[in-house]
């Protein structure tokens, strides 16, 4: 496929022939046939939970194997160092949990604002519980962007873990995330980067981040719905969750509750090499998916940056918009605005009514919202995917001047 031929690449999503432009892929992209389909044959085919013996159980111990190679691949990690879980939100309850056995007072957890509940609540919970003290990063609610300083300054010999975002879902922010992981393995911290809103929009190496863990959702990057982690496999062999007697100690099999569900870890797989495919030769294997996942997320990003730009001027020039967060800086695509006179709720309806997916909200960025001033409502948010097209991002901001104008004149 030649790159980004984007009537060739909409062709290969079903439910684009529905008919609506979807602005929602922050909260979860729309999905290729292959990977429907990889989801679907796994579904038909015989699977076994057991051993490697017959064709059932090697399907199985397959499925899994390919899915953490190509995880390992999209997130420049090991592959016995990804471990899958329901979503990342439990992953990192998990993880934050066992990582608190070892905590008691004084010691301390760094946690930021800018991030997704996900990212927080499950640090705040585990500290609360064993005595330790939550510190707060804060960032710059004018521009939407974190200091590296608000972050660093916080740290002390005390510091166990620093948690921060490598993207902001509600204003795609993407701090300095080398900077602070760097500062907090200084200080003897562990950092837990949430990479939920990154990894659809950049050419992701957990190592270059310094993450200790780094964690993201394949439904963000045309998988099905669940999460994993990826982390040094020796870093894993420390933790001991708490998880059934009988069930293995290997890593990182210790950390998968229950057994995986190998139909999604298959559509894992399909959508890592759909991504793999978008500006490349789709005859490619997996021994050069690595540079393949590269080089189209890298061509990925300048058209998602194109399109978020003429975005952003269009409803920066319509009166009435509050665009929030610095424009065009180093972000993922997303674009977070409210009207006035209009609540986001109101906007995200209207906008429906016209076919287009724009929706309105926190997004569990509950922090993040009220620092702005937004409260608890939020504002409405428009994210661009691979599949977006000129003329929607054209069509959503003549709606939104629409809105406005009818506004102005008491309609």
């Amino acid at each position: 496929m030649a790159a980004f031929d984007v009537s060739q690449l909409r062709s290969q999503f079903p439910a684009l022939a529905e008919g609506a432009a979807h602005f929602d892929g922050p909260g979860g992209a729309q999905v290729p046939e292959r990977v429907a389909a990889a989801v679907a044959d796994t579904l038909r085919s015989a699977v076994a939970n057991r051993g490697v013996h017959t064709a059932a159980e090697r399907r199985a111990e397959w499925i899994v194997g390919a899915a953490r190679r190509a995880a390992a691949d999209l997130v420049g990690g090991a592959a016995d160092g990804i471990v899958f879980g329901r979503s990342m939100t439990q992953l990192t309850y998990d993880i934050s949990r066992t990582l608190a056995k070892d905590w008691g007072p004084g010691d301390e957890v760094v946690v930021t604002s800018l991030d997704h509940d996900a990212n927080i609540r499950p640090w705040v919970q585990a500290a609360e519980a064993r005595g330790a003290r939550v510190r707060w990063a804060e960032f710059d609610a004018t521009t939407g962007e974190l200091d590296v300083a608000a972050v660093t300054d916080l740290l002390s010999e005390r510091t166990r873990v620093v948690a921060v975002t490598a993207a902001s879902n509600l204003l795609g922010t993407r701090p300095d995330v080398p900077a602070i992981t760097a500062a907090a393995r200084e200080a003897g911290a562990l950092s837990y980067v949430d990479g939920v809103h990154l990894t659809p929009h950049a050419a992701v190496d957990a190592s270059a981040l310094g993450a200790d863990f780094y964690a993201c959702s394949p439904y963000k990057f045309f998988g099905p719905h669940l999460g994993l982690v990826a982390a040094d496999p020796a870093l894993w062999e420390t933790l001991t969750p708490d998880k059934l007697a009988p069930s293995t100690n290997v890593v990182p099999e210790r950390f998968e509750l229950g057994t995986l569900p190998y139909e999604l870890l298959a559509g894992t797989t399909a959508a890592v090499d759909f991504l793999a495919d978008l500006a490349g030769d789709a005859s490619g294997t997996e021994a050069d998916r690595r540079p393949r996942l590269e080089a189209s997320l890298t061509a990925l990003a300048a058209r998602e940056d194109a399109l978020a730009e003429r975005l952003e001027d269009g409803l920066a020039a319509t009166p009435g918009v509050t665009l929030y967060g610095a424009r065009q800086r180093h972000r993922t695509p997303t674009v977070l605005f409210t009207v006035d006179g209009r609540s986001p709720a109101e906007v995200y309806a209207a906008l429906a009514e016209r076919g287009i997916n724009a929706p309105a909200g926190t997004f569990y960025a509950l922090e993040c919202s009220r620092r702005l001033g937004l409260g608890d409502t939020g504002a409405v948010r428009a994210g661009i995917a691979p599949y977006t097209t000129e003329s929607e991002v054209d069509a959503l901001v003549t709606a939104v001047a629409d809105l406005a104008a009818d506004l102005a004149a008491g309609r």
